[in-house]
């Protein structure tokens, strides 16, 4: 029973915040807004944010009940929208916040740490259960990365661990994206951005600004979003000649990519399909053969990135036609394949084709099941098939509820 019916959701919001001693801009950090977007949704200046912002909310003020900001006198646990947290994201945790200044034991060699963050990006793109994978490589990888930064004495072995380390927390960034701590996204994206600058490496500068960027886009922080990779390709661009690694292009296009993703969340269609053929005609480029490890970018990544600006712009059939135009087999990163096939039904979603949507739903799933589990977009969708299932499909569907998690067994 609702004990405060009368309050809005700003209203409850902030008693939620003061009751446990939290500050606006503590609360504003937590979810990727200032302190005075804060006060505005309080005070009701605002509307009241939309739900993948209102569950930050919710899991930053420490609530599983999603109705208790909502209102509605109805239980809906935060777990159920925004995914359970991963076994293993205590002890990476610890890792990121491991602080000693003076590690005991010797530190190890760039070159081996580069193989282990070689073989971790490899083992992330190749499997079902990637999370969970990460979540047993990352502890070890993030305290050696680390120890060997703060103990390596000569310049140049420091350096080349600082490019290290920056990597590692590129990677991190895959693994507590879409978990209930969004202070580690930031945490991950800001350091690698600094250790690349500590470094003076323009690619790893720009790759840690990749990171970034998708933080900032999901905050709904577009502008800044935009500038920081606009300033981060044509600061890796006025490196380039004719030695660069394919990967430096490679990261050019991949922000390009993230430009024209974060125009198509806004809503501008001009710019946003400019910035996708930037990117499209880098990938041609870079040959059908090539794939960048940190973003995927490659040429049947940018057609299902085609897919995705048009479901962003809300062009249900132009984002399907741009499906059948990419073989999702051929997009070679298992986990960024079954996300490719949540865009599509997404598109399905929005022209109300609920079939179609449990297909390929249930498709992602067998896929790569960590990844389905974790996207907010999935869950969402599961849901509302729950709430409707397709005929003929009720059983199926619960089913895959119970799966991913969105529903008690």
């Amino acid at each position: 029973m609702d004990a405060h019916p009368h309050l809005t959701v700003g209203q409850r919001i902030k008693r939620h915040r003061e009751r446990i001693g939290m500050t606006r801009p503590v609360l504003g950090g937590l979810v990727g807004k200032s302190a005075e977007w804060v006060k505005a949704v309080e005070s009701g200046r605002i509307q009241t944010p939309r739900l993948p912002v209102l569950l930050r909310i919710a899991s930053a003020l420490r609530l599983e009940d999603l109705a208790d900001l909502a209102g509605n006198g109805h239980a809906v646990p935060v777990a159920v929208f925004a995914g359970a947290q991963h076994a293993a994201l205590a002890e990476v945790r610890a890792a990121l916040t491991d602080y000693r200044i003076a590690p005991s034991a010797p530190p190890p060699s760039s070159a081996h740490l580069r193989s282990r963050l070689r073989s971790a990006w490899q083992v992330r793109h190749s499997s079902p259960d990637h999370r969970t994978q990460l979540g047993n490589l990352l502890p070890s990888l993030i305290r050696d990365a680390q120890r060997a930064v703060r103990t390596h004495a000569e310049p140049a072995d420091r350096r080349d661990s600082r490019r290290v380390l920056s990597g590692v927390y590129c990677l991190t960034d895959f693994y507590v994206a879409y978990q209930p701590a969004p202070e580690l996204v930031w945490l991950v994206a800001d350091r690698a951005i600094t250790e690349g600058q500590e470094a003076d490496d323009p690619y790893a500068i720009a790759a840690g600004c990749w990171a970034m960027v998708g933080a900032l886009r999901d905050a709904g922080r577009w502008d800044e979003a935009i500038a920081l990779a606009t300033d981060a390709a044509r600061n890796l661009e006025s490196s380039l000649n004719d030695d660069a690694p394919p990967d430096w292009r490679g990261m050019c296009g991949a922000l390009e990519a993230e430009i024209a993703l974060v125009h198509a969340r806004r809503g501008s269609h001009g710019e946003a399909w400019a910035h996708l053929e930037r990117a499209d005609a880098i990938a041609r480029r870079l040959g059908d053969d090539y794939r960048h490890v940190q973003s995927s970018f490659s040429t049947a990544v940018m057609a299902a990135h085609a897919t995705t600006l048009d479901v962003e712009l809300r062009r249900a059939g132009e984002a399907l036609r741009a499906a059948d135009r990419v073989d999702p087999d051929l997009i070679a990163s298992v986990p960024r394949r079954a996300r490719h096939l949540i865009e599509i039904a997404r598109a399905h979603h929005q022209r109300g084709e609920r079939h179609a949507v449990w297909a390929l739903l249930d498709r992602s799933h067998r896929t790569a099941p960590e990844t389905i589990r974790y996207n907010g977009f999935a869950r969402e969708m599961l849901l509302d098939l729950v709430d409707t299932p397709p005929s003929g499909l009720r059983q199926d569907v619960r089913a895959l509820a119970n799966a991913v998690g969105v529903m008690a067994a």
